[in-house]
């Protein structure tokens, strides 16, 4: 079995943190890579546990350090993945990096060629208006940052067929045992 680095991406609110909880707790050989962020915690969430929260300016120092696999700006914050923790714990364990679509791609990218084996995994809604409504329940953002959300959806989905794997997660379990399916399949491939 070879560690490989699993990229799990998808629109907000389709699932995908649900589903890696869920892999993280029954598989002790996945790691999961904590992104680094400028936005403010959301009511429950922790420092180093969900994302490591930085101050602008120290994650602009770690731009400049080259600290980071891949980086974005949207929603007026930074959002990326810290190359050092993805590496160091390649070594030991497959590593699941659940990040947008936009990062998803530059991950891809950055290990081209040079044998770290990737595969990208896109989890989508049964369909648009089913998400719409998960994430209007949601009610973590205001009227005109929902309909910023909701653009970046629209695109996010085009983006579908640089995957290796796309799940439409309509039941949970299923979902999850496809996941973890694709996972055996991917650690074991020679």
């Amino acid at each position: 079995m070879k560690n490989v680095l699993f990229v799990i991406s998808g629109p907000s609110g389709v699932g995908k943190g649900t589903l890696v909880s869920i892999l993280l707790e029954e598989d002790d050989h996945l790691a999961l890579s904590v992104s680094c962020t400028t936005r403010q915690p959301r009511r429950g969430e922790e420092n180093g546990r969900e994302y490591w929260f930085l101050s602008e300016e120290e994650f602009l120092r770690r731009i400049r350090e080259g600290d980071f696999l891949e980086y974005d700006r949207h929603f007026s914050n930074y959002y990326g993945t810290p190359k050092s923790f993805v590496l160091q714990q390649l070594k030991e364990k497959s590593v699941v990096l659940e990040i947008d679509v936009v990062g998803a791609l530059k991950v891809a990218e950055a290990f081209r060629g040079s044998g770290v084996p990737v595969v990208l995994i896109m989890i989508t809604p049964p369909n648009f208006e089913e998400l719409e409504r998960r994430l209007a329940e949601r009610a973590s953002e205001d009227e005109a940052e929902l309909k910023e959300r909701l653009e970046r959806v629209r695109y996010e989905l085009t983006q579908q067929e640089k995957y290796d794997y796309v799940l439409v997660n309509d039941d949970l379990a299923g979902t999850k045992a496809r996941l973890k399916e694709i996972i055996a399949r991917e650690e074991a491939r020679e």
